[in-house]
């Protein structure tokens, strides 16, 4: 599983401030937390705390210098993202483009120049589409004009678009049933990631369901998510699935070992 890290983002009340007052220790802080928790990818978001390239390059040149972990850039302007990008000591993750030919466009020569990956958010111009069938087809769209760009499938993130289990009960299955429908595009496949709280907001039980529905994404084939990478349990679910799943050989160990 390819984890990412989701809490250098200024939807958090101390990343925000931190971005305000350019004060490097929280943002490095949560950058050694998080690859300490064994993290692929830090996700760097610059929310509201502002609109300038310069922070958000300020961003990723402040967790660089504490960590060489791999850097997402939750960013899909593209002017912002030609200048971050630069700043990137090794290809990062994209996140994101959608199904809109001008997007794509404007994206995908970025990410053939970079050697970079990209998320790809299977909704087009209509919107978060409401079954498997429309995500699949949005999927196939945004797959062949990778393929067009001469992007390979392991640079390629498809992210089925998790709708919260609370207010939009009936997706989940849809869900589900477009991810197993992913994997046949190629040999190898896509990459297939979302972001996992989205599943679980609003509602009491939301760790429980955050594992559940990991473990049900791992089993129609999921490889890759972003989430708190600090939730022990949910780390151990992840893992657990994987075995089950056979992705992994079995040890007394695993979890142990996972953590060395």
């Amino acid at each position: 599983m390819i984890l990412i890290g989701e809490r250098i983002n200024a939807g958090f009340k101390d990343i925000k401030e931190a971005i305000v007052n350019k004060d490097k220790d929280i943002i490095k802080e949560w950058a050694r937390k998080q690859t300490d928790a064994k993290a692929d990818y830090l996700d760097i978001n610059l929310g509201t705390a502002s609109n300038k390239v310069e922070d958000l390059c300020w961003m990723i040149e402040t967790v660089q210098e504490e960590v060489d972990t791999l850097i997402s850039i939750d960013n899909n302007k593209v002017d912002m993202l030609k200048e971050a990008i630069k700043v990137c000591k090794k290809p990062p993750l994209i996140n994101s483009v959608t199904a809109v030919d001008e997007k794509i466009d404007a994206m995908f020569p970025i990410i053939k120049e970079h050697d970079a990956s990209i998320i790809c958010l299977v909704m087009d111009e209509s919107g978060s589409p409401k079954n498997a069938d429309k995500r699949v087809e949005n999927a196939g769209k945004i797959f062949a004009k990778a393929m067009e760009y001469e992007i390979s499938a392991e640079k390629i993130f498809l992210d089925p678009i998790i709708m919260p289990l609370k207010f939009m009960q009936e997706q989940a299955k849809e869900i589900l049933s477009a991810t197993a429908q992913f994997k046949m595009f190629s040999v190898p496949p896509p990459h297939i990631v979302g972001g996992l709280s989205n599943i679980s907001n609003g509602t009491t039980h939301n760790k429980l369901i955050n594992s559940i529905f990991t473990a049900m994404l791992i089993a129609n084939g999921f490889d890759s998510v972003i989430c708190d990478v600090m939730d022990e349990d949910l780390i151990n679910a992840i893992l657990t699935a994987e075995l089950i799943m056979n992705k992994q050989i079995y040890a007394d160990s695993y979890i142990e070992a996972f953590k060395k």
